[in-house]
């Protein structure tokens, strides 16, 4: 029986207990190990690093939701982009990604480049013909990430997918869909292979549990990550997991409540004297704005009463982040600019608390932040 997303979150692991308690809530299994009936037999779980019961019902969620077949729940958001690079590049290959990301990707990035030798170059995330261009015989992968990490630029996934496919199948489009989530984008329907979540962000979305995921539809590549992840051990305990579990049956009311926030701030934000521009991709909780250079971002930050100055996204509570000096701070000043990474960009991770309290409270803290000197 097809379920719908919003059913499939809510119930997807109700009933899994039946045989034993019937409990509605899933049961949190501790065990890192597991009794072998005889010499050869096993109930299915050996060694919780290579699977356990409340990791295996979270990785189910994870790929029925995003339309896989399966989905692997990691220690965190860099773990999971880990064990991509781990399982499907070696040294020598190349990989393109689009140039406008999280940091830390590019950090991980170029530690693969100067470490590993595996090799990168960025593509702008417009012109389809010109990633094909930048591809080589030596292509493995294409990372995206859409909407991208801070200034919202969107990519035709699908486009991107067809186009790379038609001439070179055998290369991997890895999306990086943690703004989103698949509320709003389903990647693998689109044509890509590879899903990657932050976890830690809108899928655990309380700012509580440390996490990743990886999701693919393909048996051959689910037994390389498979493989991967048993030889590296990057895999999520089995408390944070049922905290992921629990998190997940909320998560289609939330992206709901978030989105309806971000799109009444995002309306209203460029009304504000001192504000210059706002970006936003039309769905999801984040927002990017630019103040102008004549108010000070520290005082704009020092005067918050609602929103907190604190580094991730995607929880119940308002967080603003300075992309300049936080989550991009390793990149080289000239790519940040030239992305419009610049210090009077503001990262808005739109929360749960009333629209119009998050409204004063941006209003009063820019015109906290108005520098008297002209």
């Amino acid at each position: 029986m097809s379920r719908k997303i919003a059913t499939q979150l809510t119930q997807g692991t109700n009933g899994t207990d039946d045989g034993n308690t019937g409990s509605v809530v899933a049961p949190l299994n501790f065990s890192t190990a597991f009794r072998h009936p005889g010499l050869g037999e096993s109930t299915g779980f050996d060694y919780s690093r290579l699977a356990g019961p409340t990791r295996q019902l979270l990785e189910g969620q994870l790929a029925a939701i995003e339309y896989g077949t399966h989905a692997f729940a990691t220690s965190s958001g860099m773990a999971a982009i880990d064990l991509v690079f781990s399982a499907f590049t070696r040294s020598g290959d190349h990989f393109i990604c689009s140039d406008d990301l999280y940091g830390g990707s590019f950090r991980y990035f170029d530690e693969r480049q100067d470490k590993y030798n595996v090799q990168y170059d960025k593509w702008n995330g417009i012109n389809v013909d010109d990633l094909l261009l930048k591809i080589k015989k030596s292509t493995k992968l294409i990372w995206l990430e859409s909407p991208s990490n801070p200034t919202m630029k969107i990519i035709d996934i699908e486009g991107v997918a067809k186009a790379v496919h038609a001439i070179r199948p055998d290369i991997l489009i890895a999306v990086d869909n943690t703004f989103l989530t698949p509320i709003y984008q389903n990647p693998i329907k689109l044509g890509a292979d590879v899903v990657v979540h932050s976890a830690t962000k809108y899928l655990g979305g309380h700012n509580d549990i440390l996490a990743g995921a990886v999701i693919v539809n393909d048996d051959k590549l689910g037994a390389i990550l498979q493989e991967e992840l048993t030889t590296t051990g990057q895999t999520l305990d089995s408390f944070d997991s049922w905290l992921l579990i629990r998190s997940l049956k909320t998560l289609h009311v939330r992206m709901a409540a978030h989105t309806a926030n971000a799109r009444y701030l995002a309306e209203r934000l460029p009304t504000l004297t001192g504000v210059d521009k706002v970006l936003y991709a039309g769905v999801g909780g984040m927002i990017s704005f630019y103040l102008n250079d004549k108010y000070s971002v520290d005082k704009f930050l020092r005067a918050l009463r609602v929103c907190s100055f604190a580094e991730s996204l995607g929880g119940v509570e308002s967080l603003i982040t300075v992309p300049y000096i936080q989550t991009h701070h390793d990149m080289p000043v000239g790519d940040r600019l030239a992305l419009g990474i610049t210090p009077q960009l503001i990262r808005l991770s739109v929360g749960l608390e009333d629209k119009d309290d998050l409204w004063d409270d941006l209003q009063q803290a820019v015109a906290a932040a108005k520098e008297d000197k002209e």
